[in-house]
């Protein structure tokens, strides 16, 4: 596996293992909203609208019904674990922007560029995405920012992704935004520089291919 497929697969586990940082409780502040950030609501409509682009990009992947359910049945923890992904795209990008790191759209197309070489073609990237990360075509681009975001950051940190120093700077950023969610969500814990285990299911799958490259 190349090196920079390697360092997408980690940094993809990595960013999803703040889902654990979520615990079951909370208060409902803000009707109809799934989470508050930064004083911005991101709404249950606007949640329900993501996971539905998930889906219809399964359904178009399979024709057949058994493999539709299997897709489902898979990515049980969606809704969750896409609120996760939405809520953490913007504590990461404030943890960036008080670092003084950018990422220019030329920087994500070499990154995709890349990645569609190794997985053959750009269809062979959306489906690897779609079918390991729950990641549709359509948010392909914001994904890989986020990954590039996360490396960036971590180099101007003088670290990796998997220190503490790294989760510190995303609790901090946590703290400034004053992340609020919907207590059928969970709630945000800013304690927490470092992720529990890992819940979401495939990042399992990419910790132990990272490790079996490694042992190549």
């Amino acid at each position: 596996m190349h090196r920079r497929r390697r360092t997408a697969l980690l940094l993809t586990a990595a960013i999803a293992a703040a889902a654990p940082l979520l615990t079951a409780c909370g208060n409902d502040a803000h009707p109809g909203a799934a989470a508050v950030v930064g004083g911005q609501r991101i709404t249950v409509s606007q949640l329900e609208e993501r996971v539905g682009e998930v889906r219809a990009a399964q359904r178009a992947a399979v024709r057949d019904e058994a493999q539709y359910q299997q897709a489902i049945a898979r990515t049980g923890t969606l809704t969750r674990d896409t609120l996760h992904t939405m809520v953490l795209d913007r504590v990461l990008h404030r943890a960036a922007e008080n670092a003084g790191v950018t990422v220019s759209r030329k920087e994500v197309q070499a990154m995709r560029s890349g990645l569609e070489q190794q997985a053959g073609g750009a269809k062979g990237l959306e489906t690897t995405w779609l079918q390991q990360y729950g990641v549709p075509p359509q948010r392909l681009d914001d994904n890989l920012r986020l990954q590039l975001e996360a490396q960036k950051l971590a180099e101007k940190l003088g670290t990796n992704t998997d220190r503490p120093e790294f989760w510190k700077a995303l609790s901090d950023a946590s703290r400034d935004l004053d992340v609020d969610l919907n207590p059928r969500y969970g709630t945000w814990d800013v304690q927490k520089s470092r992720p529990a285990e890992a819940k979401t299911p495939w990042v399992r799958d990419v910790t132990a291919a990272q490790t079996q490259q490694q042992g190549m």
